[in-house]
């Protein structure tokens, strides 16, 4: 279990960009986790300010590639680069964990955790300044949380808490988003709050991944869909990658295809996984 202050926040001297680099690109990349491969060849780029879902079954390896595009699992093998230069000190990534993995406990308030946001631009022991200050209240604004500043981040809701996470990153000035399962436990009306949150982030040419379980959501809501399972079973757009084949060969048994007069609905059936 992390506490907030654990949650990766890069930090260092930035990396330059190189004119023409796609925001993210991956070429040939296995990761090991636990003893196994957890992801084998993988490779694919990323076109700045896009919003991509990542899908697959519980253990595909979704949170791991997260990890390692941030720069804090190492890869066993091929390249990572953001803008042009490996993914080590790059400041513009911010990774938000799984909500499980955060003690919410720990003794903070809202403002100070964006204000973690700004700790690689700070560097550790400087004191925060008025302008970034001026950073965590304007990312909380566009969050909706401003009223929330000085309540202690456990207090809030499940949906709060991810709106919060996004002003850290906000306040950060990230141009690549790592989001891990932010919708999981969410209700509808939470969900549309990320949503249009995501929205601002669109505008603002920040590109996003987020993973999830919901297949249709994905389908629906984002410019492009990446089926993993260990390995990359597909990547474009959900009418190309979401095929009977692909499905079967991620899910195995547990997926089913509906068509519904108005369009296909996929059903993923994992109450059997291990």
């Amino acid at each position: 279990m992390q506490n907030l202050r654990q949650i990766p926040s890069l930090m260092g001297k930035p990396q330059p960009h190189l004119a023409g680099e796609p925001i993210l690109a991956l070429r040939d990349v296995s990761a090991r986790y636990n003893g196994r491969f957890a992801l084998q060849d993988i490779s694919f780029d990323l076109i700045a300010g896009e919003q991509v879902a990542v899908v697959g079954p519980n253990g595909a390896g979704k949170s791991t590639l997260f990890k390692v595009i941030a720069g804090v699992l190492p890869s066993s093998g091929g390249e990572v680069t953001v803008a042009g230069s490996g993914p080590g000190k790059h400041i513009c990534i911010a990774y938000v964990p799984q909500r499980s993995q955060v003690d919410w406990t720990f003794p903070v308030d809202v403002a100070d955790v964006v204000m973690m946001g700004r700790i690689g631009r700070l560097g550790l022991f400087r004191r925060p300044k008025r302008l970034d200050w001026d950073y965590v209240h304007q990312s909380l604004a566009v969050v909706g949380m401003s009223e929330f500043a000085e309540r202690q981040i456990g207090e809030l809701s499940g949906g709060q808490q991810q709106r919060v996470f996004i002003a850290r990153a906000l306040a950060q000035e990230a141009e690549l988003m790592l989001m891990d399962e932010p919708l999981t436990g969410l209700d509808v009306r939470s969900q549309e709050d990320i949503f249009a949150v995501l929205d601002e982030l669109r505008a603002r040419g920040v590109t996003v991944m987020i993973a999830t379980h919901d297949l249709n959501l994905a389908a629906e809501r984002f410019d492009r869909v990446m089926l993993l399972n260990g390995r990359l079973l597909g990547f474009g757009r959900s009418e190309t990658v979401f095929t009977s084949e692909r499905l079967l060969s991620a899910y195995g048994g547990h997926i089913r295809m509906l068509d519904t007069g108005d369009g296909t609905l996929i059903v993923n059936d994992t109450c059997c996984d291990p």
